[in-house]
């Protein structure tokens, strides 16, 4: 049983769209806006480079090798299954913790309304969108585009009532240099997250070659600008500080305006913002695992689909049961940081790819995308893909960087443990 082929170009990237802007403002900007201050569009800006590098990477592959494995099938085809293995592992945990952490910001938004305990709040909504996900990838697609429209009116409530503030702050402030802006830029690109898993959609959308890149691009492009406009005039209305010491911050910016009557619409929006943002990341880790369990990278019973709705229900259960139990870590920087240091490490893998492929067999597919600009057969985007993304590793913290080692240490192990598992069936139906 194979997954359904229906999502047309401007599905996709809306979903895009609607995966990038729930995280980034609804949740981290309080965060960001402590470390840069002022400077905060700074950061949006710093965020966005990096990916758009590492962009157009992901593009050019997807483009290549259209598959739901995505990162997993890229990395394995240029050095090897284990590499590539460590790759899916990695962006599979990626998904998963991002989907834990903004269902943390949504329960602090909904705490916010109604005084409702975190964690309890935030295995509901994981298991709703269980539920969702199951029900297909076109249903999914529906809601969420749907709320991404409503997510849209919030920040276009921002946008608006901050054109009167405009200038008002020295935009150049910076709270701590210009290493607090980069660290809000690492902190930021949490916000970024989504483009990447539009291409585990490959195998569920129409003419994917062509569509995929599009919808990477395109998502990555608005977003931005959304991004940096909404960032001038979050940091206009109220001061950074106050920001920073937000649980509900846009919500907290219309109130400073408006009253507590905008306080609840703002909080309500972002409730359907954070919740898109769920929903999309569990889309993405779930057709991961099963892009990978069809590559044999994971155990066969996650390539299980459902014969009349043909989602793989096996994969998404699984998926969901890791986030819940991620959310008892509990510290939303900790967990977004933890997010960033797993897409870094693969972003330098993916580019690495790319320029594998483009040395190794650059004539192949010429109807695929492909990235400008070349010197001497290399591609300068993917080398300043790695750059960045080692640059921002760089501003990591050490405790991140040491359970993003264990992480991939586990993953290894786990790798190791699925070859042993393979070898001993595959001996035991010979045997028989």
């Amino acid at each position: 049983m194979t997954l359904e082929r229906s999502l047309s170009l401007w599905e996709v990237t809306l979903m895009g769209i609607g995966v990038i802007l729930g995280a980034g403002i609804y949740v981290i900007i309080g965060e960001a806006a402590g470390l840069s201050g002022n400077a905060i569009w700074l950061s949006f800006l710093i965020g966005s480079i990096v990916a758009i590098f590492s962009g157009l990477s992901y593009a050019e592959l997807s483009s290549r090798f259209p598959h739901a494995g995505a990162e997993y099938s890229y990395v394995r085809k240029a050095f090897g299954n284990r590499i590539g293995w460590i790759a899916g592992w990695l962006i599979i945990s990626c998904n998963i913790i991002a989907g834990s952490t903004v269902a943390l910001g949504f329960s602090n938004y909904f705490h916010a309304l109604f005084g409702t305990p975190i964690i309890p709040v935030a295995i509901i909504l994981l298991i709703i969108c269980c539920v969702i996900l199951y029900a297909g990838v076109k249903e999914t697609a529906s809601v969420t585009i749907l709320f991404m429209i409503i997510e849209s009116v919030g920040l276009f409530i921002i946008i608006v009532i901050g054109i009167n503030y405009i200038g008002s702050v020295n935009y150049l402030e910076m709270a701590n240099g210009i290493k607090g802006v980069i660290e809000g830029g690492v902190l930021i690109f949490f916000s970024y997250l989504g483009f990447q898993g539009i291409t585990t959609l490959a195998e569920e959308t129409k003419n994917p070659k062509k569509t995929i890149p599009k919808a990477i691009l395109l998502a990555i492009t608005i977003t931005t600008i959304i991004y940096i406009i909404v960032g001038l005039t979050a940091v206009s209305i109220i001061p950074w500080q106050e920001l920073a010491a937000s649980k509900a911050p846009l919500a907290d910016i219309a109130s400073s305006v408006f009253g507590e009557k905008s306080f609840i619409i703002l909080s309500c929006i972002a409730l359907f913002s954070t919740f898109n943002t769920v929903l999309m990341s569990l889309l993405a880790g779930s057709r991961l695992v099963y892009g990978m369990a069809k590559g044999r990278g994971f155990p066969k019973i996650f390539t299980k689909t459902s014969k009349k709705l043909l989602s793989p229900y096996f994969s998404i259960l699984a998926v969901m049961i890791c986030s819940i139990l991620i959310l008892f870590l509990g510290d939303l920087k900790l967990i977004a940081n933890l997010t960033n240091f797993t897409v870094f490490t693969v972003f330098i893998m993916v580019n690495a790819t790319l320029i594998f492929f483009r040395i190794k067999d650059p004539n192949k597919d010429k109807e695929a995308f492909r990235v400008p600009g070349s010197i001497k057969g290399v591609p300068i985007f993917p080398v300043l893909g790695i750059i960045t993304s080692f640059a921002m590793l760089i501003h990591v913290s050490t405790e991140i960087i040491i359970i993003g080692i264990i992480l991939i240490i586990v993953g290894v192990i786990f790798s190791i443990t699925i070859d042993k598992i393979s070898e001993y069936v595959c001996l035991d139906e010979e045997n028989t």
